[in-house]
């Protein structure tokens, strides 16, 4: 009945495929054609695809219309180019559009060049096409050979456009370039004729400039009053109440940096150099901060006009340049507190200087703040020119003057007492300075004398600042350093840090602020001496995007990338480790010699990933290395053969596992407990607590005993020597009692004494007994040692010592020899009983056995 069953369902299901196979023919079968339609098949044999050609071809195409694209993009930059040669925004804006259509290009070459690679591959893979004599090949390799041939014709026509193209992107670039500078310096060096008459101009047109400014503003005010004065102030709140979150914030977490302690009388010089820097930093970073986002608040609630926006920003910007100064100055010359200063001034001297240093900030400041006015006030060019050059000539005098003072410390150190005098050559270069800034604004160079005082009192501050910033980075790296400051001291608080991690954690800090000084002042040096901001976003576009050591591109992004990932991966693969071992494997029960080989494969292959995942983030292409080490395999592999021997013996063991952390092995002369298996050694531990590193190779190729191969039971033997007058079936029994009598020996099988021979001067035996751990065997023979030398006492049984007989022969007292006489007397000889060689420290077994010697009984003959 099953039978019949089976084969009903197996009919069945037949049908149902079969049926199926019809419908499915019948869909494809195909339709009736008229003989005009009907095309014969020719041959059967399948036509290469068609899709790649024509995908390929449309890549082809589209890369053809994207490079005539770019030359029409390219032709229009270069006649932008003679219209924007006196505007420097204008070349700055044509100089990111170039940049732009340079990354495009590049990126279209890059498009192409894996096309190129596999056709190349392909056809060396088809070959070179039969020469004359030779078989003739399939039609179907020589159209593709062919098809490919001339997809790879028109890939080289598109790739040479590109590369004409980039040259010429490259030279606009290089011209754009150039005319900034020219344009730079013909502003700077350009020159003013500086008279009476321009003087008098100069002040009717400060008049009127007064007038329509004030009348600017009041309008202005009126404006903002009636229609946006809730904007206003709406601005006006978000920015107080973002400079209080600002301010507290900052207060809470680096409050300690922003306030000197006037109990302190002796502070480090770390913690003078970390507040000066600190507190300059920090304070004008958020004042700066709400400057920006004051502007950003006003200017998005449609609160300012177009004439009073460069106005208010300029103001801003004049604000936060003396402000920066002044922090400045009170942080490296500390008038009120002689203790916290960083240079050797007098107390008089530090205000001297400060102040001095302010004015020009002042000076600097309303010059731009001016020459931002008459711009927007659309005031003549001359009122700038007279500006600056009282600027330039106020500067110069304050500079000349500050020469002549006193404000170094007076040799007995004390800050109250007066000064000394500048150092003689620190004098002449603030005296030819003043005088250099005077003489070039009077001659008519009033541009450049004010671009240079400009740059010495904001330029020479970002300097100083960041070379604070660098030695505060110096002095907390340095051996001990990092751990007496507040920061150390809360680490060591809060994590439990020792000296080593503190000292570590202190090199980390110090690079950490090197960095933020290096990157908070060469941008702000940068953007003073005439780059833009987009400069610096192309710089730092080039930088991390794409670095050109030769023919290798290298990202700086990428590689950071990629260090990421291959430190997230590692991280994963510790935690794999652990969660695997403490929860997985240790519930499990399992061996720890497997949980070891388990945890070193997973650490290997997911380094191995992470290292793979990393290299192919950061962009690196290896294929550029192949030749450096093709040519240097040789000899790497002569150099490594023995490290290569060890690393694949070190996965055999892992793999094979012939022994085992935890495992009792004798390998040599060496003899001890596993203690760790790696890719290129084996450690193991002696008795002494000695550990031997032993190359895997050696465990691979030579004889390794391993006592607890399988499991830890083992054999232990203990020999005893007794008297001939002993019983032996006695002594045979007494140890048998005494071994049963222990609990942890094994009982199946069980313990038996072998009677191994007649000594020469005792009967030997050998206690023989099993144990469930060999790690038992040392204590459990040395209690049995001790119980077997009691109960021989009590018996009577005597352990036999070794003995020797020594014999002299003497001749006769007539001064004849014996030998003359009678018959030869032996020579004097020594007989001496055989004893069998006892090694004192032989502990094949675990036993050591220890012989005292009988004074030899000496018998005299003559």
């Amino acid at each position: 009945m099953r039978l019949t069953q089976f084969l009903l369902r197996l009919f069945f299901l037949l049908a149902l495929a079969a049926a199926g196979v019809n419908i499915a023919l019948a869909q494809v079968a195909p339709q009736p054609q008229t003989p005009a339609q009907t095309q014969p098949v020719q041959q059967p044999q399948a036509a290469p695809p068609v899709a790649a050609p024509v995908v390929a071809d449309s890549a082809i195409d589209q890369a053809s219309k994207a490079v005539e694209k770019a030359k029409k993009d390219l032709a229009g930059l270069q006649a932008a180019l003679s219209d924007s040669a006196d505007d420097d925004d204008a070349l700055l804006a044509l100089a990111g559009r170039t940049e732009e259509l340079n990354r495009a290009v590049q990126d279209l070459s890059a498009g192409l060049g894996p096309r190129l690679e596999q056709i190349k591959n392909r056809l060396t893979e088809i070959g070179e096409p039969p020469k004359e004599g030779q078989p003739p090949e399939a039609e179907i390799v020589t159209n593709e050979r062919n098809a490919l041939t001339a997809e790879r014709t028109q890939i080289n026509a598109v790739t040479a456009d590109i590369e004409s193209l980039s040259a010429g992107i490259g030279k606009l670039g290089h011209t754009v370039a150039d005319s900034r500078r020219q344009l730079f310096a013909a502003t700077l060096l350009r020159r003013t004729d500086i008279s009476g008459s321009v003087l008098v101009d100069a002040g009717g047109a400060f008049v009127e400039e007064t007038r329509e400014f004030g009348q600017a503003l009041s309008s202005w005010l009126v404006f903002v009053l009636k229609f946006k004065s809730f904007a206003f102030f709406a601005a006006i709140f978000l920015s107080l109440a973002t400079a209080l979150i600002l301010l507290a914030g900052g207060y809470r977490l680096f409050g300690a940096y922003l306030q000197r302690t006037e109990k302190e009388e002796h502070p480090s010089y770390i913690s003078r150099l970390s507040i000066a820097f600190w507190s300059t930093l920090i304070r004008t970073a958020s004042l700066s901060t709400l400057l920006v986002l004051s502007y950003f608040f006003l200017d998005s609630f449609n609160v300012l006009r177009p004439d009073i926006a460069p106005i208010v920003r300029a103001l801003f910007a004049c604000i936060g340049l003396v402000y920066f100064v002044r922090r400045f100055s009170n942080a490296i010359f500390a008038p009120r507190e002689a203790q916290w200063r960083l240079v050797k001034l007098s107390n008089r001297g530090a205000s001297s200087i400060g102040a001095c240093l302010l004015a020009m900030a002042v000076v600097n400041a309303l010059d731009y703040l001016f020459s931002s006015i008459g711009e927007a006030m659309g005031s003549p060019l001359v009122l700038t020119v007279v500006r600056s050059l009282i600027a330039a000539m106020i500067i110069g005098l304050i500079l000349i003057a500050a020469s002549f003072g006193r404000p170094m410390l007076a040799r007995s150190g004390d800050p109250d007492a007066p000064g000394r005098h500048w150092p003689r050559g620190m004098a002449i270069i603030l005296r030819v300075i003043g005088a250099a800034l005077m003489v070039t604004a009077l001659t008519g160079y009033v541009g450049l004398a004010r671009f240079v005082a400009t740059q010495l009192i904001i330029t020479g501050a970002i300097v100083v600042t960041t070379y604070i910033g660098l030695l505060s980075g110096k002095a907390i790296s340095r051996t001990e350093s990092f751990g007496d400051t507040f920061v150390g001291r809360y680490l060591q608080r809060r994590f439990k840090l020792g000296p080593v991690a503190i000292d570590q954690a202190g090199l980390l800090v110090g690079l950490c602020i090197s960095g933020v000084a290096l990157l908070t002042g060469i941008p702000l040096i940068l953007l003073l001496w005439g780059f833009h901001i987009q400069d610096l976003q192309q710089l730092a576009y080039r930088l991390f995007t794409e670095v050109r050591l030769g023919g290798i591109s290298i990202s700086l992004i990428g590689i950071f990338t990629g260090i990421l990932l291959f430190v997230g991966g590692y991280l994963l693969t510790r935690w794999i480790q652990r969660w695997l071992d403490g929860n997985i494997m240790a519930r499990s029960h399992v061996d720890l010699g497997v949980r070891n080989s388990v945890k070193t494969g997973i650490g290997y292959l997911g380094v191995g990933i992470a290292a793979i995942v990393g290299v192919s983030a950061a962009g690196i292409d290896l294929s550029s290395f192949a030749l450096v080490a093709s040519a240097l395999s040789v000899g790497i592999g002569f150099g490594l053969q023995n490290i290569v021997s060890n690393f694949v013996s070190g996965l055999i063991l892992l793999v094979e596992r012939p022994f085992k952390v935890g495992d009792h092995v004798v390998s040599g002369t060496s003899e001890g407990i596993v203690k760790r298996i790696s890719v290129r050694a084996t450690e193991i531990e002696t008795f002494r607590k000695q550990s031997i590193i032993v190359p895997n190779s050696e465990l691979i190729n030579g004889s390794v005993g391993n006592w607890t191969h399988r499991n830890k039971m083992g054999r232990s033997e203990i020999p005893v020597s007794v008297s001939y007058s002993a019983d032996p079936q006695k002594v045979m029994d007494i140890l048998l009692e005494l071994v049963n009598a222990v609990p942890l020996v094994l009982r199946n099988p069980e313990p038996h004494v072998e009677f191994l021979r007649f000594g020469t001067y005792s009967l030997d035996f050998e206690l023989r007994f099993m144990l469930a751990d060999m790690g038992d065997g040392m204590k459990i023979r040395n209690n049995l040692r001790i119980e077997i030398l009691k109960r021989f006492r009590e018996e009577g049984i005597e352990i036999p010592l070794p003995q020797s007989d020594v014999v002299f022969h003497r001749e006769h007292h007539t001064g004849v020899p014996a030998i003359a006489e009678a018959k030869p007397e032996p020579e004097p000889e020594v007989q001496q009983k055989a004893e069998e060689p006892v090694d004192e420290t032989a502990e094949d077994d675990g036993t050591v056995r220890r012989l005292r010697g009988k004074k030899p009984d000496t018998t005299r003959k003559g």
